[in-house]
């Protein structure tokens, strides 16, 4: 490839960099687009249309000084720790390069165009291994540019990762102290509870707890199957949310299908209560108390009546003209006592408590200090009974994965690690594939056909230049899915350790098939016999790196500068948001629900690739550096805008990402340098492989002293913070607004929460005041609920010994 074919396929990134982002100006201006590019803002906020006029239909750079102007603290309150580190990890990456750049451009680029004694040709021109390391003549006595560079990136990087480091370990201990009364600080969760004839899991994590901690247990919840009737719930809420919808479009009662040219009647609440059937119905068909605000109370009643729906089913399902599948309508009953005497039925039919509960459960303790101590401890001489770990927070809980028996979970991983190497095996054809587009010797013998069109010079700078980018970057788009599905049948039980788990295979995936796989060879014939010999790899990948650079430099802008562009215009939610206004004709705005989360396991993985290339890249093909700047500039203004107007944070981990971060920036540096210590063998230059096995030592040493100063508190909490904690609790005497928290906070069905109460009796409960506290727990004035909390969410009062 030379310089006109990657100029090629710079312009054409940069026409669709600059037509995208032009529409995004455009588009992000219009009021039917609010719940598009400002989804976090327009649940946090009211957000008032600006009035009509021709700004509205010009491009504008408005969005970029907003989001150059935000500083940490509104990014720390739109999207949290996590954010936060994101864009550290974006800082870091233009900081380091800024520094490679420099050097590499103007010291060690000048020496691999004049390496040899050759006659040069004009700059566009020339071909793009003039001015790669291989362009260097063997025994040259320049070779200690390229170590002295080496040096510099390699020194400069540590350094920033220490401080890096250190300031997101000093942010993660200040979310622990500074955050207010996290539930999941209290609570414990506990699996592998071992199945007792005599008792239900209930009773045995009572009895268990009980016996062993005794001074810290306060109670515990158990985790339920979900049933039949309680997925029916959810359909209610649903259901509920269409209501609200018909409540807001009531000038028409039904509309015209966009499927079949039917009417699809809209969903019409009726009320039980006899009084209300007395009164007169409105023009569109709604009872008047209808038009009331539906409050909470009102959704729990639907909830109840739902109830009832399982045993009409039978009578009133029909054939969906669509799917096949059975429609079930829903029959309201007529009275009160009717619908007792149905729902008593319906408990009947439905399993007992014991029955659905699983073995697992969250325990809840007094202080922090004691939840971490219980989890971290082994409970039993067999560790696969009675594991325990902290629990995620409530959003965060990810409840289908808690049923799975823990004598599965490691069955699981090695099943979805079988998975993913099978996948990584069978995505070598389309990598393959596109090895093939850029050589064009091998094209033309493959394809005798395209002889004629690639002697057209644009066609052959379109073919070799950006074609096999773009290929690649579309197969890509299939992994962060399928890996994110492999993560969930592992059996993670939480929402961000879920999402952890695929940014860690996405990243493995995309450095194996996007470096290794490209660099090694481009058939698979050629990729088995490189691995036949494991010393020849530093060579092998000193040969191949120089010469696929030129594939690497136009990778970054198709897959760096297109994917950004692709990312501020949200080109699926928008057009998902036509659809739904324009054919569905529907005019509310989504549920909070609805909102997005940053997709950290896509985000992550491409950023820490392309340091990988950069670092790879910067002393053997040097102008991979100013496009990879360009790319982590955008990269900045963009995820900065996306994280302060668009996604929406449910659920926080405290920056656990970083230890991923900074592994793989030490091992794209170690990669870095023993390619550089190939280089420099084949190059027969004894100086400079000399000074090069000092620094990978070195880089090794620095790794391992991280690894021992930080890593821990991203591991586990310190105790000298969560015991300052207690006691700050503890004067201010949150002890009773601690206990009612929990009680209501891992709500697997959250129609039953409401519902929740036990009884505290004084001569019974457990003292729930933080150790040392002199002050007495007040007794409740309300008398004992006469009926049993619901089961799937019971809070077990425990009685003193």
């Amino acid at each position: 490839m030379d310089i006109a074919a990657l100029l090629t396929s710079a312009g054409i990134n940069i026409a669709i960099c600059v037509v995208l982002l032009s529409f995004y100006s455009i588009l992000r201006k219009q009021p039917s687009n609010v719940s598009v590019y400002f989804m976090r803002r327009l649940i946090s906020e009211q957000i008032k249309p600006d009035p009509f006029g021709l700004e509205r239909l010009v491009p504008s750079a408005s969005w970029i000084v907003r989001a150059w102007q935000a500083t940490n603290e509104d990014i720390l309150a739109a999207g949290g720790v996590d954010a936060l580190v994101f864009l550290r990890i974006v800082v870091f990456s233009i900081r380091i390069f800024i520094i490679a750049a420099m050097i590499c451009v103007f010291l060690v680029l000048p020496v691999n165009y004049y390496g040899q004694e050759m006659q040069h040709k004009k700059i566009h021109a020339e071909s793009l291994e003039v001015f790669t390391i291989g362009n260097v003549k063997e025994g040259s006595k320049w070779f200690w540019t390229h170590c002295l560079a080496l040096y510099v990136i390699s020194c400069s990087a540590c350094v920033l990762l220490y401080f890096e480091y250190k300031s997101i370990t000093k942010m993660r201990i200040a979310h622990i102290t500074g955050s207010p009364v996290n539930p999941s600080h209290f609570t414990v969760l506990v699996r592998g509870i071992p199945w007792s004839r005599e008792h239900s899991y209930n009773k045995t994590v009572e009895n268990f707890f009980s016996t062993y901690y005794p001074a810290s247990y306060v109670s515990h919840q158990m985790v339920y199957r979900a049933s039949r009737v309680d997925k029916l719930m959810k359909d209610a809420e649903k259901m509920y949310r269409m209501l609200k919808t018909i409540e807001s479009q009531s000038k028409e009662s039904y509309m015209p299908c966009c499927l079949c040219g039917g009417t699809t009647h809209s969903f019409k609440a009726l009320n039980i209560e006899e009084e209300s059937v007395k009164s007169k119905t409105s023009s569109d068909g709604l009872q008047p108390c209808q038009r009331e605000k539906l409050e909470k109370k009102d959704v729990e009643k639907i909830y109840k009546k739902l109830k009832t729906i399982e045993l009409q089913n039978k009578e009133s399902s029909t054939s969906c003209f669509l799917w096949g599948g059975m429609l079930r309508s829903f029959k309201v009953l007529k009275n009160e006592a009717e619908s007792i005497e149905r729902n008593a039925s319906i408990d009947r039919l439905q399993p007992s408590q014991t029955d659905k509960e699983r073995p697992a459960s969250f325990v809840f303790f007094r202080t922090r200090y004691d939840a971490v101590v219980a989890a971290q401890v082994l409970q039993s001489s067999n560790p696969m009974l009675w594991v325990t770990q902290l629990a995620p927070e409530p959003n965060d809980v990810y409840w289908s994965n808690l049923s799975i028996p823990y004598k599965q979970v490691w069955l699981r991983k090695i099943a979805t690690l079988l998975g993913a190497i099978v996948f990584m095996f069978v995505f070598l054809v389309p990598v393959t594939f596109v090895q093939g587009l850029t050589q064009l010797d091998q094209l033309r013998q493959t394809f005798p056909f395209l002889r004629g069109i690639l002697k057209h010079k644009f066609m052959n700078q379109l073919v070799t230049g950006y074609i096999p980018s773009v290929i690649l970057m579309l197969f890509m788009y299939a992994v962060p899915p399928t890996m994110m599905l492999f993560s969930t049948i592992e059996g993670v039980v939480s929402r961000s350790e879920r999402k952890r788990s695929a940014c860690v295979k996405v990243l493995y995936f995309t450095i194996w098939n996007v470096f290794f796989v490209n660099v090694l060879s481009g058939s698979i014939i050629r990729q088995l016999s490189v691995f036949s010999s494991v010393r020849d790899i530093p060579t092998q990948l000193a040969k191949a790196v120089p010469t696929q650079a030129t594939f690497f430099t136009t990778y970054v802008l198709t897959s760096g500068w297109a994917s950004l562009s692709c990312e501020v215009i949200q080109l699926f939610p928008l057009f998902y948001n036509w659809f739904r206004r324009f054919i569905l004709r529907k005019q509310e705005e989504p549920c909070s629900s609805s909102a997005l989360t940053f997709p950290y396991h896509t985000e992550i993985p491409r950023l820490l690739l392309f340091g990988l290339l950069g670092f790879a890249c910067s002393i053997m093909a040097p102008l991979i550096l100013p496009f990879l700047l360009v790319y982590f500039f955008l990269a900045f203004l963009v995820y900065r805008n996306q994280i302060l107007n668009v996604y929406v944070p449910k659920y926080e981990s405290g920056g656990l990402f970083w230890p991923v971060v900074h592994n793989t920036t030490i091992f794209s540096l170690v990669l870095t340098q023993v390619i550089a210590l190939g280089v420099f063998g084949i190059k027969r230059s004894q100086v400079a492989s000399g000074f090069t096995i000092p620094l990978i030592l070195l880089t090794l040493l620095f790794n391992e002293y991280c690894r021992q100063r930080f890593s821990p508190v991203f591991k586990r909490s310190p105790a000298q913070v969560l015991i300052e904690k207690d006691r700050q609790d503890e004067n201010l005497g949150r002890a009773e607004e601690i206990y009612k928290l929990l009680r209501t906070a891992y709500c697997q069905f959250p129609l039953f929460c409401p519902d929740l109460s036990i009884s505290q009796d004084p001569s019974t409960s457990r003292d729930l005041s933080m150790p040392g506290n002199s002050r007495q727990n007040k007794e409740h004035e309300s008398s004992k609920d006469a009926e049993s909390p619901n089961p799937g969410n019971s809070l077990v009062k425990l009685n003193e010994k």
